[in-house]
């Protein structure tokens, strides 16, 4: 079972990677399956001209990084404070986020407000109403809800430890697989993320990298974007085969940072977090 999820996860993976540097009429006929024929790296040098591509790719990874340290500085905390059966207004504050999920101002009262807070075409609408994810919040309060963390707790209090010490010195350290998790999922988000941008910014310099990605691939006509001359076009047929080319490219160089960034989580995660968890847990205890 697990052999053909993996064929069927990883075939268009390996379809694209060689339509990327297979000529678009071989594609369009039908005759690459998986292995490139007619192999051209023209969508590449293409893309690789655009200047705006490496600013969407500057941004995205700004917003990619800050972002997700935000989110954990946010949650992490919150999780592990909403974890307290005895947090005053526990209740309350759950069913405030519970709320959220299920209901919302709808797109114009958002845009009224980051206006009102005069958030509009600046980096900082791209962080701040996306700080905490309810979802995430919950699966990380579940989390650290485990009793041991209680008797932790316990016993540091016995030893003269307050709370911030507590979650500084033996929460945090004992959390690295949930911040690892969160992390991901934060970061991919951020990654992916081009809707706010769209109702948001104006300014192409602060644009990320999935809206110009988004502009190219469902515009027929990509000329503006990519550095070709009146000669280079021959004609619409010429113009159409580029237009494919660089669609695949796109595809590949805004997909692999985020699998080196998934395969080297779970590296970390098998190989480093959870042993070293192990360990400071053996030591706590």
């Amino acid at each position: 079972m697990m052999l053909v999820l993996f064929v069927i996860i990883v075939y268009p993976l390996m379809f694209i990677l060689s339509a990327s540097i297979s000529e678009p009429d071989v594609i369009n006929m039908g005759e690459m399956l998986l292995i490139p024929k007619q192999i051209t790296f023209e969508g590449y040098a293409r893309v690789f001209k655009n200047g705006e591509i490496w600013i969407g790719y500057r941004n995205t990874i700004l917003y990619t990084f800050f972002g997700t340290l935000l989110n954990l500085a946010v949650t992490i905390p919150a999780a592990y404070a909403l974890a307290h059966a005895d947090l005053l207004g526990n209740r309350y504050i759950t069913l405030v986020f519970i709320f959220t999920m299920f209901f919302n101002g709808g797109l114009i009262p958002n845009y009224l407000l980051m206006k009102n807070l005069h958030l509009l075409d600046t980096v900082w609408v791209m962080l701040l109403p996306g700080a905490v994810s309810a979802y995430n919040l919950f699966i990380s309060r579940s989390f650290f809800s485990n009793p041991d963390f209680r008797e932790l707790e316990s016993a540091a209090a016995i030893d003269g430890c307050g709370q911030i010490g507590v979650f500084v010195k033996i929460i945090l350290p004992l959390a690295t697989p949930i911040i690892a998790v969160m992390a991901l999922f934060y970061g991919i988000g951020h990654w992916n993320s081009y809707f706010n941008a769209m109702i948001y910014l104006n300014n192409r310099d602060i644009f990320p990298l999935q809206v110009f990605l988004r502009e190219i691939l469902i515009m027929s006509d990509v000329s503006d974007y990519l550095t070709v001359t009146a000669e280079e076009m021959d004609f619409i047929a010429q113009q159409a085969r580029i237009s494919e080319l660089v669609k695949y490219v796109l595809m590949i160089i805004s997909t692999i940072p985020v699998l080196i960034i998934y395969l080297s989580m779970n590296i970390c995660a098998s190989t480093w977090i959870a042993p070293l968890s192990c360990r400071k847990a053996g030591k706590t205890a």
